[in-house]
């Protein structure tokens, strides 16, 4: 596995949210110690801190509640697989999992996330809150022939990680 640059941590330290297949965010929180998940909502020792909104549920349960319609922002329904709203930075996050064994479709899709983070950015900023478009990756996109791709995923203002997304990043509290 590869570590994050500049990481640390112990052996039983909690630092991040770690991936080692493609697995649900929700299931990767709902194991940390101290975290609670309950109809969509994350609590840190019993103290909401955030909120999931995948696929439909990011319309019928954040934007329609608000009397956003998403029409008059972007022209195709945006259905994220992993998005979690961090109450205490009003942000977020969008979460991609991408582990790839061969070569395929998903080299291209990194090359997207420009677009799908200023679609998100256009959609939440009637309710003032931040989009972040993220990526947590395996080993296969540590080659040199993804240095390109990573690097554009940064410049645009997207995020990428391996294996894991720290806790810090999100604005999660640590255990």
């Amino acid at each position: 596995m590869m570590m994050k640059k500049g990481g640390k941590g112990g052996g039983r330290t909690v630092t991040g949210l770690h991936f080692e297949a493609r697995k649900p965010l929700e299931d990767v929180i709902h194991s940390l110690p101290g975290y609670s998940i309950s109809d969509d909502l994350v609590y840190f020792k019993g103290q909401e801190v955030a909120r999931f909104y995948t696929k439909n549920k990011l319309y019928k349960n954040l934007l329609e509640p608000k009397g956003v319609d998403y029409k008059k922002f972007v022209s195709k329904k945006l259905l994220p697989d992993d998005a979690i709203f961090i109450i205490s930075n009003n942000t977020l996050f969008i979460v991609e999992i991408k582990f790839q064994e061969v070569a395929g479709s998903v080299d291209e899709k990194l090359q997207t996330c420009d677009f799908k983070n200023k679609q998100y950015q256009k959609l939440l900023s009637p309710l003032g809150i931040k989009a972040k478009y993220v990526y947590v990756l395996n080993d296969w996109f540590g080659k040199k022939e993804y240095q390109d791709v990573l690097e554009f995923v940064r410049l645009v203002g997207c995020y990428y990680f391996f294996h894991e997304i720290p806790l810090d990043f999100l604005g999660l509290p640590q255990p």
